[in-house]
């Protein structure tokens, strides 16, 4: 990689020195004064009075144009620098045990390595790098990825929209080995396959894997598993409940999920093809009910101009799921939408709640997996929101 072995400097204002100051790494490109002069790359921060402010990732076309990722200015972020700080991310990540053999290892912003997402399915890695100044970096991180893990291949799942909004192509490609189209995970005793090249994220939900164990722990008798996918919820629903419902409008997801239960000799799962909010409603008009019920669906709040219909969307399918659960049923509820927050997630809840006509009790309120840190910070570290509720009457 050819860079300069001293990077340039961007100047600030306040507004970037006091958003650094309150422990949030992004820099915006309407707060900077003075832009570097080199390429995509890392560089040097400093004040309008020339103070150091450290190191970021610097993106010339992006709107997030720097991102720190050294607040020292006495360190050369170069391979030795990569080495450590990824070791070190990978090192917190033992705490995980063995229950699993998928894990996010980097968690971009919430391991202090913005823009770099990087999740291990059994002997192989998957890799988003998503800012152009990351980018520029892609050597010493596949370097130090496969120093620290001996994986067996690395792929780059680089088709996320803010690529292109980087000055980036999308793409998938193998950076290093070779990674199968399919690789079976083992999340506390229950299996299924993971789709590294074009399933969801980087192949599976990781961040959901302890909200799975939680409601396949409490499930019992009827249960629906709504926006199943490949049926991560419903599998781990199937261990307890009678009969599992996994409902998705994609046919071909719900054909990974018929897969996933024969993996794990399971006969009580059924899919069935349908939109959510037209299936329950037919469903509670049929007098159909469910002890246990799951509502995870894809983030509908894609951006803040579309929070309004985001959350009268997750209250309409909430309310059909209360309808349809049995007396004394458990629903666990959850958004990945990270413009939802937890406030406004437990608020439309009451709404729901209120509109179905039912009393519900709070049985726990959790978020994702630790193995996705949530710096207090930087928000949109955190992002994922569950309420598991119980129908009292």
């Amino acid at each position: 990689m050819n860079r300069p072995n001293l990077p340039s400097v961007a100047t600030v204002n306040k507004r970037a020195e006091q958003r650094l100051s309150r422990g949030h790494p992004w820099i915006f490109k309407s707060d900077v004064l003075a832009a570097p002069t080199v390429p995509a790359g890392v560089v040097r921060m400093q004040a309008s009075n020339g103070r150091p402010l450290g190191q970021a990732l610097w993106s010339p076309a992006s709107e997030i144009s720097l991102r720190l990722i050294e607040a020292s200015n006495d360190r050369t972020v170069d391979a030795t620098w990569w080495h450590e700080r990824i070791g070190a991310a990978i090192a917190w990540r033992q705490v995980l045990g063995t229950h699993t053999n998928a894990r996010r290892l980097i968690h971009g912003e919430g391991d202090g390595l913005p823009s770099l997402v990087v999740d291990q399915y059994d002997r192989w890695l998957v890799v988003q790098l998503l800012s152009a100044g990351l980018e520029a970096c892609r050597d010493e991180i596949i370097a130090a990825l496969t120093a620290h893990t001996a994986c067996e291949g690395i792929l780059a799942r680089n088709d996320p929209a803010v690529r292109s909004r980087e000055g980036l192509p999308r793409e998938t490609v193998e950076l290093m080995g070779s990674v199968p189209r399919t690789i079976e995970v083992i999340e506390h005793g229950v299996k299924f396959l993971a789709a590294p090249w074009d399933g969801q994220k980087t192949g599976a939900f990781l961040d959901q894997r302890d909200n799975r164990v939680l409601i396949g722990s409490l499930a019992r008798g009827r249960a629906l598993d709504c926006f199943a996918y490949h049926g991560s919820f419903a599998l781990h629903l199937a261990r307890n409940a009678t009969e599992v419902t996994a409902l998705d409008i994609s046919a071909p997801a719900l054909e990974r999920a018929v897969e996933n239960a024969a993996l794990n000799g399971y006969d009580n799962l059924s899919t069935h093809v349908g939109d959510a909010f037209d299936t329950m409603r037919l469903w509670h008009r049929e007098g159909r009910r469910f002890e246990t019920i799951v509502v995870d669906p894809p983030a509908f709040a894609k951006s803040r101009a579309s929070l309004n219909g985001a959350l009268r969307g997750y209250k309409d399918v909430n309310v059909q799921a209360m309808k349809l659960l049995a007396p004394g049923g458990v629903l666990f509820s959850a958004s990945c939408s990270h413009h939802v927050d937890r406030a406004m997630f437990l608020e439309m809840l009451q709404a729901a709640a209120a509109d179905s006509g039912k009393r519900f009790a709070v049985r726990a309120v959790t978020g994702q997996g630790i193995d996705h840190p949530e710096v207090i910070t930087i928000p949109e570290t955190g992002y994922l929101k569950g309420v598991l509720l119980e129908d009292v009457g």
